[in-house]
């Protein structure tokens, strides 16, 4: 994904502008009752249309999977994540066809989520948010795609086999580069959530398929992101690092979704391994460290601590509460004795949530939902990225209504292709580098290049 700072997803906040752009009409807030299904259903559909009032892919002459300017490829993949979710949580099917549309038509030459024409773009976590909505499709049964066609399960198999065969031992020991190809800016950067995506693959394949090849991926990941000083030992999440000084500097910005990728991985390693101390431990660290995403002024309430009070936050980063609010719902199917803990933060911040989604004439079928929950009123707002923050954590509130994920032995129907992504050669497990006193030593700042492509409108370094 790349940080845009153009900031066109924004509606204006300037008062005049605003009423022509809407009709100078506003209705009241979404209403939301968290003890009535119904009412959670009705206001997640009001999100949902909201989200896709922006895409057009399904109309004539557009390409099936894009977003227009100013979205990037991955945040499409992303918001195809959300309507996966939105049909296991409501049963509702009326987007569903644009989903299997749009996730088949982008799958690429080899099926992999490698679309020629996004080479100037794409990066190892843009791949990787197309693969994981296909994970979620298989996990929560999402209609299977027409035969002949490419399988959720396998699209899965696909994008975390062509990444395993880009782990990079020549430098830092390991891991992940941001960039797939050396052309694109940030090929040297080697970012949390690039690495964090894999990691989140591998433990969801484990549980799955019950191959311990791709456990045996999770846990060399999980090693190699601690080892290098992407997570810290009270389990925060920091934003990357570069490769051309040995990884021995780390840009110390915590994002939400960095945390929210790593929780639903470590909580998928802790069921598959039937309750592991070890992972117990890092499930509940990560619980406690992602504390920092939720205000103190108005408890329980999420908010992006890098960009959001600051009103920096650019395109990408508007979206990020999404993915924390869906990975904490889906972790408590695998680790049922964290849902206390994680429900009060989610069902708090799905009503802030809901007082900030207004209904307008510039939108439509749905309501603009602004991005800063921790204030009472709309902050005129609206793109993507907020109507998808709603959604995600305005139907996480169904968790407990729906089953949990299903497996290949309990219930699951998408067909997979353990050789996927690979041409025939599937690998056989990692080939971990070791990290050694070098690697963690040498220069002492990242590059301005870096520091100016990645922090984009981040105002605040979390430390």
């Amino acid at each position: 994904m790349k940080f845009s700072t153009s900031g066109r997803s924004l509606l204006s906040r300037s008062g005049a502008l605003s009423a022509l752009l809407f009709g100078g009409q506003m209705a009241s807030a979404i209403e939301l009752n968290l003890q009535d299904p119904n009412s959670i259903t009705k206001a997640a559909k009001t999100a949902a249309d909201g989200m896709m009032s922006f895409y057009t892919g399904n109309r004539t002459g557009d390409v099936p999977g894009n977003l227009p300017q100013p979205y990037y490829w991955w945040e499409a993949g992303a918001a195809f994540g959300a309507l996966i979710d939105y049909h296991y949580y409501t049963g509702n099917s009326e987007y569903n066809d644009v989903v299997t549309e749009g996730m088949l038509h982008q799958v690429g030459p080899n099926n992999d989520y490698m679309p020629p024409n996004q080479t100037k773009t794409e990066g190892n976590d843009d791949q990787a948010f197309w693969g994981m909505a296909a994970m979620s499709a298989a996990e929560n049964k999402f209609p299977d795609p027409p035969a002949g066609s490419p399988q959720w399960l396998a699209l899965a198999q696909a994008v975390f086999n062509s990444q395993a065969i880009r782990w990079d031992n020549a430098t830092c020991g390991g891991g992940l580069r941001w960039q797939i190809f050396t052309f694109n800016n940030g090929y040297n950067y080697k970012n949390t959530i690039s690495n964090g995506c894999f990691f989140n693959m591998a433990a969801r394949l484990a549980m799955y398929t019950k191959n311990d090849t791709y456990a045996v991926w999770a846990d060399t990941m999980w090693d190699w992101v601690s080892g290098v000083g992407l997570m810290d030992a009270d389990y925060k999440f920091y934003d990357g690092t570069d490769s051309t000084i040995n990884c021995s500097n780390v840009n110390h910005i915590q994002w939400t979704y960095n945390a929210g990728v790593f929780l639903l991985g470590a909580a998928n390693m802790y069921n598959y391994t039937n309750g592991d101390a070890k992972w117990k431990t890092r499930v509940d660290g990560i619980l406690k460290g992602i504390e920092v995403f939720f205000s103190t002024d108005v408890p329980n309430v999420m908010y992006e601590v890098a960009c959001e009070t600051g009103g920096k936050c650019n395109v990408d980063q508007r979206s990020f509460k999404a993915y924390l609010a869906r990975w904490m719902a889906a972790s408590t199917k695998m680790a049922p004795y964290i849902t206390d803990q994680v429900m009060i933060k989610l069902s708090t911040s799905a009503m802030a949530a809901a007082k900030q989604c207004v209904g307008t004439a510039g939108l439509i079928n749905g309501a603009a939902c602004g991005i800063k929950w921790t204030q009472a009123d709309w902050d005129g707002s609206s793109g993507v990225g907020e109507q998808m923050s709603a959604l995600e954590v305005i139907q996480s509130n169904l968790i407990g209504r729906v089953p949990g994920p299903v497996t290949e032995t309990t219930g699951g129907t998408s067909k997979g292709d353990p050789g996927a992504g690979t041409h025939g050669d599937a690998p056989t497990g990692p080939v971990p580098g070791k990290i050694t006193v070098g690697d963690k030593v040498g220069a002492s700042f990242l590059t301005m290049l870096i520091l100016v492509g990645v922090l984009g409108g981040a105002w605040w370094m979390v430390v």
